[in-house]
């Protein structure tokens, strides 16, 4: 509880990591970690029933620095732990990172209230309207965390064994955990401000640089602070499905924790539906500007249309028996824009705008792979169109500049087209895994941003070092470069996570087949 939320985070997602190394090295995965074991120095101590249990005074000593629930010297010298089975001391562990990791946050988050938003130097080169972009309402974030973390407190002060927390999650994600989605909803607008503020106010890049120098922040940015209840509302999604991994099957500890987790998922997706939404008006306004139709006008602008992909290719001229042609003149510059229900194809033309001269729906696309054509030919892949923009098949042959740029095209056009390996949903026994070291955070739209600990399936992988993965625990797909993870090779490590994933998700499958159900009647 001495670290900040930031360097709490970063150690525990770091230690994730070495332990699935040290697990994935293994050939037995129920070995236990370091972290995980039972310590051998523990003292039981006869208690007698009127004997008081000893409170945890853990949450109210901010200098305490103990990681783990084992450690405490309530914990261990109760005698619990020569009682509790290792599966339930394991469970008492990842329901203590709950509470300790919300007591971290709550404290990050009032030093960004108190440190920067409340600094009366701030305040006065701050107008009220950019501070109100920059902060949004992080004083309603910060209310619930406390609420919350009071609940938390109250629950690990009954009873020195954690009877559960996943209730308290539930009931404080339905009830409080709206302003998460408010505030992170606002995030495209606040990243904006805040380099508008440092390129426009040199005073206020003054006093931020001087603030975060402070001891307190402890070498942090203040953009690091800014962007705290985006991050601890997916972190705390991952830390019940954590819970869920660990607590007995068909019990009531499992009916509470997929109740907060589904609940969790439900606030997760909003705050991403939010932050998309916001971006993605602009730039579908932004496009809509730049092109000029040389066909029919299609309008571009619509509240359920986003860009997926876009970019120049190269587009063969001439018949198909032209293939055989080694001339530099063979191919001429094309530009897609591709959109979830839409794909546009058009030549670039001056003053940054691009002609359409077709188009067609997203659904009516087709695409093959070239093979084995020769230097000239590599990367080379056919697109063809069911129904274009004239009511007729059309084919395009289309060189892109590598091959994952050939393979991420081809995906994006027709994404139910087989993979390399199989996807989450085959629910195949094994399938190639990575585990994410370095964090990535996406450049283009079909790219994936990830996170360290982040386990995902490897659907395709290309020769020049890039893969296309799904993240085991929300299914979201993308593009990211190989170097960002470690391929996880030891089998029943990866049918291992595979099953703690289709666990966390049972829920939705049953949810699914009712659906599918009520479809068929």
């Amino acid at each position: 509880l001495g670290l900040l939320y930031q360097e709490y985070r970063d150690k525990s997602t770091r230690q994730e990591i070495e332990t699935r190394r040290l697990q994935d090295s293994q050939t037995d995965p129920e070995e236990s970690s370091p972290s995980e074991e039972t310590p051998s120095e523990a003292e039981p101590t006869s208690t007698t029933e009127s004997k008081a249990p000893p409170q945890i005074s853990l949450l109210r000593n901010s200098n305490s620095r103990f990681n783990l629930w084992q450690d405490l010297p309530e914990i261990r010298s109760s005698g619990v732990l020569s009682i509790l089975q290792p599966d339930e001391i394991k469970l008492q562990e990842a329901m203590f990172e709950l509470v300790t990791s919300e007591a971290s946050y709550y404290k990050s988050l009032n030093l960004l209230v108190s440190h920067f938003m409340e600094n009366e130097r701030l305040k006065k080169i701050l107008h009220q309207s950019e501070a109100h972009i920059l902060f949004s309402n992080v004083l309603d974030v910060m209310a619930v965390s406390e609420r919350f973390l009071l609940d938390l407190e109250q629950r690990v002060e009954e009873n020195i064994v954690i009877s559960d927390v996943c209730d308290i999650v539930y009931q404080h994600t339905v009830n409080h955990f709206s302003v998460y989605i408010t505030y992170v909803s606002n995030q495209t607008y606040q990243e904006r401000a805040y380099k508008q503020l440092l390129q426009d106010k040199p005073a206020f890049r003054e006093v931020i640089s001087q603030l975060e120098l402070d001891p307190k922040c402890k070498g942090l940015s203040f953009s690091s602070f800014l962007i705290l209840p985006f991050q601890r509302i997916t972190r705390l999604k991952l830390l019940v499905q954590n819970i869920l991994k660990k607590v007995e099957e068909k019990s009531d500890r499992e009916t509470t924790a997929l109740d907060a987790h589904k609940e969790l998922e439900t606030v997760v997706k909003a705050c991403n539906e939010g932050v998309r939404k916001m971006s993605r008006t602009e730039q579908m306004i932004s496009i809509q500007k730049k092109l000029e139709f040389k066909i029919k006008s299609v309008p571009i602008i619509s509240h359920s249309r986003w860009l997926l992909k876009q970019g120049e290719l190269q587009q063969m001229n001439g018949p198909k028996t032209s293939r055989t042609l080694r001339t530099k003149k063979l191919f001429r510059e094309i530009y897609l824009f591709l959109f979830n229900d839409l794909l546009v194809i058009c030549r670039q033309i001056p003053g940054d705008k691009y002609q359409v001269f077709d188009s067609a729906p997203r659904g009516l696309l087709r695409v093959e792979e070239l093979e084995d054509q020769g230097q000239s030919l590599a990367n080379v892949f056919i697109l063809r169109l069911l129904e274009n923009a004239d009511d007729r098949e059309a084919s395009y042959m289309l060189k892109a500049s590598s091959q994952s740029e050939m393979k991420r095209w081809m995906i994006s056009l027709a994404p139910n087209r087989r993979t390399k390996f199989v996807s989450f949903t085959s629910r195949l026994v094994d399938c190639p895994q990575i585990q994410c070291v370095h964090p990535y955070v996406a450049q283009q739209p079909d790219e994936l941003s990830l996170e360290l600990a982040d386990v995902l399936n490897i659907l395709d992988k290309t020769d020049d070092g890039w893969i296309f993965g799904e993240r085991l625990h929300d299914q979201e797909r993308g593009w990211f470069p190989s170097s960002m993870g470690e391929e996880i090779l030891n089998p029943k490590i990866r049918a291992q996570n595979l099953k703690e994933c289709f666990r966390v998700h049972k829920s939705d499958d049953s949810q699914r087949r009712k659906l599918g159900s009520r479809n068929r009647q």
